[in-house]
């Protein structure tokens, strides 16, 4: 009988480990958010659209707007359609920003005062990071950072993190999660990213 309750308990044991080891995406509660939501970029990368086409697919109410400024918050809440969700893909892109006439301080800036402002108004922010390590330092030129000042940036002042799994390879994010107390949801695949944000916004 020890024999079989010790068996058991290793199997439990187990069990629970192996709980622990999945990606949020993957479990039945987390973090929500309310619609409508602002979707927009810090760093220009084409990370946004990815997140759009989600957006579109599962016809969940909102604007992308690739430079979206405080502004845009106030005008809607003057406007009586306030957002409820403020969702910031991280990454930066040298030929994105370039094409935007926007330098990294700039977008460092605007994103700033961007949370500030949601925060005042008690806006969900959301920072996801989607292309994986590839929109990482690692990829990046010699001495180019602002793929990490984007994330610095966003994911510290996030309500909570979408990140696709590989892009957390040296936990980056998980580090921020930790420290932070910042819930940090992982997916592996880009159609996962869709069941995610469904789970997230009730859909």
């Amino acid at each position: 009988m020890t024999s079989l309750r010790r068996v058991a308990r290793s199997l439990m044991a187990g069990s629970l480990a192996l709980a622990g080891a999945l990606p949020l995406a993957t479990q039945a509660t987390g973090p929500t958010a309310q619609l409508p939501v602002l979707l927009t970029s810090c760093g220009q990368s084409p990370g946004p659209e990815r997140v759009k086409f989600f957006l579109n697919r599962l016809q969940l109410q909102h604007e992308f707007l690739a430079q979206a400024t405080a502004q845009d918050l106030v005008a809607a809440q003057q406007g009586g359609k306030p957002y409820k969700a403020l969702i910031i893909v991280t990454g930066a892109s040298l030929k994105g920003m370039g094409a935007a006439g926007v330098s990294m301080p700039q977008e460092l800036a605007r994103t700033a005062a961007l949370i500030a402002e949601a925060k005042k108004q008690g806006i969900t922010v959301i920072g996801s990071h989607v292309e994986g390590m590839a929109r990482r330092a690692q990829g990046a030129a010699a001495g180019d950072n602002s793929d990490e000042q984007s994330i610095d940036a966003v994911m510290p002042n996030a309500g909570f993190m979408i990140v696709r799994k590989d892009g957390d390879e040296d936990r980056r994010f998980t580090v921020i999660s930790q420290k932070s107390n910042i819930p940090l949801l992982l997916f592996e695949k880009n159609m996962e990213l869709g069941d995610l944000l469904g789970r997230v916004f009730g859909k």
